[in-house]
């Protein structure tokens, strides 16, 4: 049973329109499609593959702010912008196959279309109150909170419930979960052994098993929301 795997919030009215207004590309693992601080003229559909959403904070530290998969989209925030560039880097951590599409074409087709402009509007008001809830918790509940908020929304978007437990699907890295929290990898170690000493977790093949959620969410005082606004796409 998948106790994640967070249902889409795009219609299928926008994903039918986003689909057309592109054209497809191929990304190689690895590459990016774009990285901050470039000109933008295209956002994109992921068809299929996974790509991570970054960015770089003053001490050059990457900050993970979203793992995006299949009818997602990126690059978003630089619709209806004067002379646009993309604030964040996208990087695909799998071969990804995506649609680009022309920012100016799909301004038009939503000016001309009160219905998907409506839809894409609701869409971008709901995709910002999720980043919001992460920048909460990253702000709000130190490093510690950080850290658990990210197991909770992995396990949400990835996991996977078994008998001993929710297996998240993808694999990650101390580095990885330091990213995701804005902290060290050395500090998210010890805090990984702390709950691994406490049976919270374990980690088989870089694949992280929760077998305590409860403690996570009442460790950070959580708040119940639903799991469209708790996620980590």
């Amino acid at each position: 049973m998948i106790t994640g795997q967070t249902k889409n919030l795009l219609t299928d009215e926008l994903i039918e329109l986003l689909h057309k207004a592109g054209r497809m590309i191929e990304v190689r693992k690895g590459t990016f499609l774009f990285q901050e601080g470039m000109p933008a003229s295209e956002m994109y559909l992921i068809l299929s593959g996974k790509v991570q959403i970054s960015k770089m904070n003053a001490e050059g530290q990457e900050l993970y702010l979203r793992l995006c998969s299949a009818n997602e989209i990126v690059g978003e925030l630089t619709l209806f912008t004067e002379d646009p560039k993309y604030i964040f880097n996208a990087k695909a951590i799998a071969d990804c196959k995506v649609a680009a599409i022309n920012l100016a074409s799909l301004e038009t087709s939503l000016f001309e279309n009160s219905k998907l402009s409506y839809l894409f509007l609701k869409w971008m008001n709901d995709h910002f109150r999720r980043t919001m809830t992460k920048f909460r918790d990253l702000v709000l509940f130190g490093k510690k909170g950080a850290l658990y908020s990210t197991l909770i929304r992995l396990s949400n978007s990835y996991g996977i419930e078994k008998e001993d437990g929710i297996h998240i699907s993808v694999p990650l890295t101390n580095q990885d979960l330091a990213n995701f929290c804005g902290t060290a990898r050395e500090i998210v170690s010890r805090m990984l052994a702390d709950l691994k000493e406490k049976k919270v977790i374990s980690i088989h093949q870089k694949k992280i098993i929760i077998h305590n959620i409860d403690f996570l969410r009442s460790e950070n005082d959580c708040e119940n929301c639903p799991i469209s606004m708790c996620n980590i796409d």
